[in-house]
């Protein structure tokens, strides 16, 4: 009997103990040193699994044409819309071996010149037809077919009460190099304003001459100063600025054309192409440099 009555006691003991457990075990965890180092993952924008996410499509670039630079300004369009477009041959010769011919129009930069070796054939000596008041007895050149506009010219200037002179005409490449190492000698930091490299020159051409006006000394305050921008200022420069077309002779390095050309102003520099084309450039305000790069094709290789 009290056997009996000890295992219900036993019984009622155990029941008691297992209803004071807990239902789950806790586990303590510390917190971390660097709370911010542990990465969180941010909930799926959707409740569907990673393998049928639609991933948006990637973008897309519209590629934006580069802008054409245009080479000569913008009234070039109505010339070049007129003038006969000459074919345009690949180059085959380097611009140090370029003979130009008899023509008016050759091209001649500072990217493109011509050989050490030309010379124009026609070349006749300026003493011959002006006075030595006009060319200061310099033993000035220039080709034939420039005389008889340039001493109409200078007559008519000299009939209108000015004084202009003629500083000079041909220059041969040894000349030429003379000239510019020279100026280079004398002041280094301007001479690309007065003077150009051999090969370069428009004057080797035969048909350009630089202008000089009895002026120019006291405007520039130097008593034997021959170039200077202050030209433009001088009666004798605002008289060829306005009439020199009227006689097929143009400002070869304006203002404006310096990107063209690679020269600064030169106003007293002007290069005989005929009467009809200066007068058109004249009228359209566009540089020759500017018409020829328009209109003809690459002379040869720089």
């Amino acid at each position: 009997m009290k056997q009996g009555l000890f295992c219900v006691f036993c019984i009622i003991v155990m029941v008691w103990v297992s209803g004071c457990q807990p239902a789950t075990a806790v586990s303590i965890t510390h917190p971390s040193a660097t709370p911010t180092a542990v990465a969180t993952v941010p909930p799926t924008a959707t409740s569907t699994s990673t393998s049928s996410a639609t991933l948006p499509p990637p973008p897309t670039f519209t590629a934006v044409p580069s802008s054409t630079p245009t080479a000569i300004p913008s009234a070039t369009a109505t010339i070049a819309a007129t003038a006969t477009a000459v074919p345009s041959p690949t180059p085959t010769s380097a611009c140090d071996l370029r003979i130009p011919g008899d023509a008016l129009d050759t091209v001649v930069t500072l990217q493109y010149g011509i050989s050490r070796d030309y010379a124009p054939a026609d070349l006749v000596s300026l003493n011959d037809y002006l006075p030595y008041r006009v060319t200061q007895g310099y033993p000035i050149e220039i080709r034939q077919p420039v005389v008889e506009p340039l001493v109409q010219m200078i007559e008519d200037m000299e009939a209108a009460g000015l004084h202009p002179e003629v500083l000079s005409g041909y220059r041969s490449y040894s000349a030429q190099s003379i000239a510019w190492a020279k100026w280079n000698e004398k002041n280094p930091e301007t001479a690309a304003i007065v003077s150009a490299p051999p090969g370069h020159s428009e004057h080797q051409l035969g048909t350009t001459l630089d202008f000089g006006s009895p002026e120019l000394p006291d405007l520039v305050g130097e008593e034997d100063i021959e170039f200077h921008t202050y030209f433009y200022m001088t009666s004798e420069g605002q008289w060829l600025l306005a009439h020199a077309h009227e006689y097929g002779f143009t400002l070869s390095y304006p203002r404006e054309a310096f990107e063209l050309t690679g020269f600064y102003y030169e106003p007293w520099h002007y290069r005989y192409i005929g009467v009809e084309l200066a007068t058109t450039l004249h009228e359209q305000g566009l540089a020759f440099t500017a018409y020829q790069l328009a209109n003809f094709p690459e002379p040869c290789i720089p």
